[in-house]
């Protein structure tokens, strides 16, 4: 695939991005395009490896090989029609995947791995320009109606591919816009907005209808929508986050981290107006979770001029390479520097806090120490504090960003009867069915939180899953990593 000499020939070069100081000063894109040769290039780094591990790597089971070979060439056209097969939104992978696809890649055994991400960006950047991309609806229609829960990724993959199997979808969103986490929990500066308006027009196009400012279980019942429809797909999410459980966690200007990156991306697109309790102007900032939530409140606080922003992670910093026990092509558990964190701002590591302190209620100082990892033989690593490491840090405002705990169930258990897993997420059987007829769930909601590659490979799959429960015949939609049937 590629050109077989490729990977001799060409290093990997990743995509250009803006300067950093004037990406600091807006909320656009940072990462800017490859010039087309330069693609060609980076495609044609894709080795005949004979057996291509990303596809083991990717929970789409895209045809990377394949795409590659066709950019290599100048097919793009081609390369569109691999990628798209297999993934329903490649213009939201291609900018806030991880790319596990990368990690698996075989070059990635001693080299540096083919540009893959940003390969799945530039194809589907110039098919949208070329105008390949149109609306697609089905040619028939089954006259069974489904109802999808919530319109972040997994949500739109469900009804994307429900609605290409001929059933009638209709989307509800509690928010003002649909989107979910794509529209109020990723910044501009990773996703503009504009490329999920986009999609949602041509879902439209296509007869999906979408229901916004219906908080389901609340302006509307999950068992009055279990019976109106034919079938139910949750998509609710994880949005339930871990707290902090220390003295003085109610002190203002504590914030949790989605509501701090929600309010600045309805600032960002007029659907708020600025509110002190959750901006950064001029304050010292201390982000507690070194993920990728960290990261993008990160590079928000720097965009809204903080005074200072330190991101602290409870775990050691990781290893510069692969450990011995985490070989390829397993995903590298190496340490990374995000596009946040070369605009700014310090990272600290091994830090567990153990009080807040305040003047007036207001929140002034953290108190921390250092911790360590300690293994007993036989036994599991446990963090345990460092004697007199003791350390306090002056804090404005502390964003809570240590991640999620699970979906918010109270009103589906109550109104549905649907089990939950012992963590408290929707539980499942291997076709992504409830405990309840005809209700399915896709993504963080049964999963746990998770990467937006992951949602979208649930939700087609929970699709699949309806549509033969729907149908009561095998499915005409695909299964990871196939083309489609229609």
């Amino acid at each position: 695939m590629g050109k077989p000499t490729g990977f001799f020939e060409w290093p990997r070069t990743p995509a250009p991005k803006r300067d950093k100081a004037e990406r600091l000063e807006d909320w656009r894109e940072l990462v800017l395009p490859l010039a087309p040769e330069e693609a060609k290039r980076q495609a044609g780094r894709c080795m005949d490896c004979g057996v291509p591990f990303c596809h083991q790597g990717c929970p789409l089971g895209n045809l990377i090989p394949d795409f590659n070979d066709a950019v290599y060439r100048g097919q793009w056209k081609e390369a569109y029609q691999v990628l798209s097969r297999t993934n329903t939104f490649p213009e939201f992978t291609g900018r806030l995947c991880p790319a596990p696809c990368e990690a698996a890649c075989v070059l990635a055994i001693d080299r540096d791995a083919v540009t893959i991400e940003q390969l799945e960006k530039e194809i589907s950047e110039r098919a949208f320009a070329e105008g390949w991309v149109k609306p697609r609806p089905p040619a028939r229609r089954t006259g069974k109606r489904v109802a999808v829960v919530g319109s972040g990724p997994a949500g739109l993959a469900a009804a994307a591919q429900l609605n290409a199997a001929g059933h009638t979808v209709t989307v509800y969103e509690k928010d003002a816009r649909a989107g979910g986490l794509l529209r109020y929990g990723i910044p501009d500066f990773k996703l503009e907005k504009a490329v999920l308006d986009r999609r949602i027009a041509l879902m439209e196009a296509e007869g999906i209808v979408f229901r916004t400012g219906e908080d389901v279980g609340a302006t509307t019942g999950f068992r009055a929508l279990r019976e109106q429809y034919d079938g139910l797909m949750l998509a609710l999410g994880a949005r339930r986050a871990r707290e902090l459980d220390v003295p003085g966690r109610e002190l203002s200007g504590v914030v949790h981290a989605m509501d701090f990156l929600e309010h600045q991306n309805r600032v960002v697109t007029a659907g708020a107006t600025p509110d002190a309790r959750l901006e950064a102007t001029g304050k010292r900032v201390i982000i507690l979770g070194g993920g990728d939530t960290g990261s993008d409140c990160l590079g928000t606080a720097l965009r809204q001029d903080a005074a200072n922003v330190m991101q602290v992670e409870l775990m050691p910093a990781p290893p510069s390479v692969r450990a011995q026990g985490n070989p390829w092509p397993r995903w590298p558990l190496v340490f990374r520097t995000s596009s946040s964190q070369e605009e700014g701002g310090e990272r600290a590591f091994a830090i567990l806090t153990k009080r807040l302190e305040g003047e007036d209620g207001q929140l002034k100082r953290l108190h921390a120490v250092q911790v360590e990892v300690q293994r007993e033989p036989g036994g599991a690593p446990k963090l345990v504090e460092v004697p007199g490491s003791e350390q306090v840090f002056d804090v404005d405002l502390l964003v809570l960003a240590m991640g999620f705990t699970g979906p918010e169930t109270g009103k589906l258990e109550e109104e549905l009867g649907v089990a939950l897993s012992p963590r408290g997420t929707v539980r499942v059987d291997a076709k992504f069915a409830t405990s309840v007829p005809g209700v399915y769930c896709a993504g963080d909601a049964s999963r746990g939180a998770s990467l937006i590659v992951w949602a979208l490979a649930d939700g087609r799959e929970a699709a699949r899953a309806l549509d033969t429960w729907l149908s009561n015949t095998t499915s005409v939609l695909p299964t990871r990593g196939q083309d489609c049937a229609f």
